[in-house]
């Protein structure tokens, strides 16, 4: 059994569809963090960095936070959706730190200056929408010649896809990078992608583009 510390936000739904997509028996234990339930001490023992989510992995005595680092450990403990070694795994890896050095921050900066605080920073609206763009057609040109962002379906589509799924936050029209509306419509349509968004459960609708 696997405790998952999580919230309805991208990097929170990476975990839930990466346990659904692997069959992996987990508990859920919401952190509000509008309530800044994730800065209380018993979840920071767990997650020091104050961030959710974080797994603690009963079976193995594991403890672990930040959302690429769980996703690594549990592609390797079920040995599922990260090639094992080689050119492949190379590929995984480094589409999964792209969205963690880059497709997660920016976007999640376009969130909080185009989405949350409209108005009050035209410089900062105006440079995190661009780089919201040039984001995407980074994303698009690779998903030109590949169904999946690293080939096969992997932890980098787990990664990438729930920051996908805020493309209205962020101003972003999918008609206008048709390969991300493909991939990510394919993505959709997967069971366990379609259960770990509703994790933790918030009534909210799974966006769809036009």
């Amino acid at each position: 059994m696997i405790d998952l510390y999580t919230w309805t936000t991208p990097n929170g739904r990476k975990v839930s569809i990466m346990l659904e997509e692997c069959g992996l028996p987990y508990e859920v234990y919401p952190v509000d963090i509008l309530n800044r339930e994730q800065y209380r001490p018993n979840f920071l023992h767990i997650s020091p960095n104050g961030k959710i989510p974080a797994i603690i992995d009963r079976e193995a005595g594991v403890s672990l936070m930040e959302s690429g680092a769980i996703l690594l450990y549990l592609a390797e403990k079920t040995g599922r959706f990260l090639p094992a070694d080689g050119p492949g795994r190379l590929r995984v890896i480094e589409w999964l730190m792209w969205q963690m050095g880059g497709f997660g921050p920016m976007l999640g900066q376009a969130h909080h200056f185009l989405h949350f605080n409209p108005g009050k920073a035209p410089y900062a609206e105006e440079r995190y929408a661009a780089e919201a763009r040039r984001l995407y057609s980074v994303l698009d040109r690779q998903l030109a010649d590949h169904s999946f962002v690293a080939g096969d379906y992997s932890i980098a589509d787990m990664s990438v896809w729930p920051w996908a799924s805020r493309f209205e936050w962020q101003g972003i029209d999918l008609a206008e990078f048709p390969n991300v509306r493909r991939w990510y419509l394919d993505v959709a349509a997967r069971p366990a992608v379609q259960r770990g968004y509703q994790v933790p459960p918030a009534g909210h609708e799974m966006p769809m583009p036009a």
